[in-house]
C-alpha cells in the first residue's frame, strides 16, 4: 500500500517562543518557554537524570521527583518532547514514552496544539513493575515468545560459559575489535548471507548504535553530506546532528530508496555515503528488490559513495534477501545485530568493513568510543552461534512475528499500512482528520504507546505512526492494544474518549 499525505484539518497549534540556555553537561537541560496565547511564561526545568536503567524511567521519575519537591509547580507547561530528545542527546521515542509513563502516573495532562502540563503534586509511585494495562507499541523490538526459552537459554548459556576452561577470560577486558573467537563466530553466522568473509574485517561491536556511529566518524567530517531516506532510523538523525553531518533526505517508493532520486541528490549535494535499510525498513517496511539493491550499488559506484547497510532486520525473512554487502563488498560497511533477531538485552552486533585499512579505522574510533562490546553477552552470542541456539531462537521469534502480523491485520482491517509478514512493526497511515500528535497524545490516555512520523522525517512528515508489535509481553495484551488504537482512529479527534 502506499503512503497517504493527510491533511489534518485542524487548528494550528499557538506560536511558542523558545529560549534555550547553552547547553550543559551531564544530561541537564534549562528551557524557557512563553506561550504568546496567554502571555504565562514558566521557570527554567533542568532534568536531573540517574544512572542506570531505562532512559524513559530515569525520565518520568525526574519529573515526578521536582513534583514533589515544588520545582515544577501545577500548571507549568513541559518543553516540547522533540525539544527535550535534541537537548539530552535521546531518541524522541524514549521522551514520548517518559511522557506517557508520566501521565499513566498522574503527573502530566496534555492539551492539543499546546502541550504537556504538571497536574499537581505527585502521587506515590508504585512498586513493581509497570502495570498490565500500558501496552507499549512504541518500542522496536523482537517479541520474546516462551519457545524461544530466551530468559532459560541465558542463564544456563552464561552458567555453562563461565563455568567452561576459558570462561574466566570473559571477565577481563577485549581486544577492542573482539577476540579472535568472537569475530570467527560473527562471520560464521553472517556467511550464509554474506559469503566467506575475512574474520580480519568483522568486527564485534557493542549494539548497531555504537557501530553506526562509528562508521560515519570514520567515513564522513563535518559538513559532509549523508543520503539517506527521507523516511529514516532517529538513531542516524542523532549520529548525524552530533557529528555535523548533513543529512540529504531521498524520495521512496515501495522499495525504499528511489535510484532516480538517489542519483539526483548526488548530483545536486555531492554525497559521500548513502544510509539505506535495505530489508524491512524503519520505519515504512520498504525491503528492496534484487534489481534494486543492483541499481543503489550502481549508483554509488558512479558517484563514488560509500554504502552504510544497516541491516538490523535482514535475518528475519525465512528467506533472507542477499544482502548489499555481498553485491558491493569493496564500497558498503554492514551492519548486522542481535537486538532485533534476538533481544536487546544482546548488545552484540557485527560489521563487515570494506577492507582490512577500513576494519583498523574503524576499531580505533570504536576504542575511543566504547573500549569494546560487553564481554560476557558477546561470549554468549559465540556460544549460541556453534551450538544452534541462535538460529533456534531466530526462528521461533519469526514464529511468533508471523501470528503477530496476522493478529494486526485482523485487529486494523479497513486501515492503511505497510508491513513485512517476519517483520515485528508496521507502518500505519492516519485517517483523515486525525493528526500524528493528536494520535500519539490520545493513545497515551488509553494506555497506549505509539510512535509518531515525525520521529523518522527528514523533511515534512507524513501524517502516520509505527507501530511496535514485539514489546507487548503476549498476543492477548498486544491484541487489546490494536482494538483500542483501532477504536480511537474510527473515531475523530473531536469526540474521541479514553478507552481503559
Amino acid at each position: 500500500m502506499g503512503l497517504k499525505s493527510i491533511q489534518n484539518g485542524l487548528n494550528p497549534p499557538c506560536v511558542e517562543r523558545l529560549i534555550l540556555s547553552p547547553p550543559l553537561s551531564c544530561g541537564r537541560l534549562s528551557v524557557h518557554m512563553q506561550d504568546n496565547s496567554d502571555n504565562r511564561s514558566i521557570r527554567a526545568w533542568v532534568p536531573r537524570l540517574t544512572k542506570g536503567g531505562p532512559k524513559y524511567l530515569a525520565l518520568a521519575e525526574a519529573l515526578r521527583a521536582d513534583v514533589r519537591s515544588g520545582r515544577l509547580k501545577p500548571g507549568d507547561r513541559l518543553p516540547p518532547q522533540r525539544l527535550l530528545a535534541r537537548e539530552l542527546g535521546i531518541d524522541l521515542t524514549t521522551v514520548t514514552r517518559a511522557f506517557n509513563e508520566a501521565r499513566r502516573q498522574g503527573l502530566i495532562d496534555a492539551s492539543a496544539g499546546r502541550g504537556s502540563f504538571v497536574r499537581g503534586s505527585a502521587p506515590e509511585a508504585s512498586p513493581g513493575p509497570e502495570p498490565r494495562q500500558l501496552v507499549d507499541l512504541s518500542m522496536n523490538m523482537p517479541p520474546q515468545p516462551p519457545a524461544a526459552r530466551l530468559g532459560e537459554r541465558i542463564q544456563q548459556g552464561l552458567a555453562e560459559l563461565l563455568g567452561s576452561a576459558t570462561g574466566s577470560l570473559q571477565l577481563r577486558y577485549q581486544d577492542t575489535a573482539g577476540s579472535g573467537p568472537d569475530r570467527a563466530a560473527g562471520a560464521a553466522w553472517l556467511a550464509p548471507r554474506l559469503g566467506p568473509v575475512p574474520m580480519e574485517r568483522v568486527l564485534v561491536v557493542g549494539g548497531a548504535q555504537t557501530a553506526l556511529y562509528g562508521i560515519a566518524k570514520t567515513v564522513l567530517r563535518p559538513g559532509e553530506a549523508l543520503c539517506t531516506p527521507e523516511l529514516t532510523y532517529p538513531g542516524l538523525k542523532t549520529v548525524a546532528e552530533r557529528l555535523g553531518l548533513r543529512l540529504v533526505p531521498v524520495a521512496t517508493d515501495g522499495e525504499g530508496i528511489d535510484p532516480a532520486a538517489l542519483d539526483e541528490a548526488c548530483g545536486r549535494e555531492a554525497p559521500k555515503a548513502v544510509y539505506c535499510v535495505p530489508t524491512i525498513h524503519n520505519p515504512t517496511t520498504a525491503t528492496m528488490s534484487p534489481g534494486r539493491r543492483e541499481r543503489i550499488v550502481e549508483t554509488a559506484r558512479v558517484y563514488g559513495l560509500t554504502i552504510i547497510e544497516d541491516d538490523a532486520y535482514g535475518v528475519l525473512p525465512s528467506r533472507p534477501p542477499t544482502p548489499i554487502g555481498r553485491l558491493a563488498p569493496d564500497i558498503t560497511w554492514h551492519i548486522a545485530t542481535l537486538a532485533k533477531c534476538v533481544s536487546p538485552a544482546l548488545r552484540t552486533a557485527y560489521v563487515v568493513a570494506p577492507s582490512l585499512g577500513d576494519a583498523m579505522r574503524l576499531g580505533a574510533e570504536l576504542r575511543a568510543l566504547a573500549l569494546m562490546a560487553p564481554p560476557l553477552m558477546t561470549g554468549l552470542a559465540t556460544r549460541w552461534i556453534a551450538d544452534g541456539s541462535l538460529d533456534a531462537i531466530t526462528s521461533a521469534i519469526r514464529d511468533e512475528s508471523v501470528a503477530r502480523q496476522e493478529l494486526a491485520a485482523k485487529a486494523l482491517r479497513g486501515f492503511a499500512y505497510r508491513a513485512h509478514p517476519e517483520g515485528h512493526h508496521l507502518w500505519l497511515s492516519l485517517p483523515q482528520p486525525w493528526h500524528q500528535a493528536d494520535v500519539a497524545r490520545h493513545a497515551g490516555g488509553s494506555g497506549l504507546a505509539v510512535v509518531p512520523g515525525a520521529a523518522f522525517a527528514c523533511d515534512a512528515a507524513p501524517e502516520a505512526i509505527r507501530i511496535s508489535l514485539g514489546a507487548a509481553e503476549t498476543r492477548e495484551a498486544l491484541r487489546r492494544g490494536l482494538d483500542v488504537l483501532s477504536a480511537l482512529l474510527s473515531q475523530t479527534p473531536g469526540t474521541v474518549a479514553s478507552y481503559v
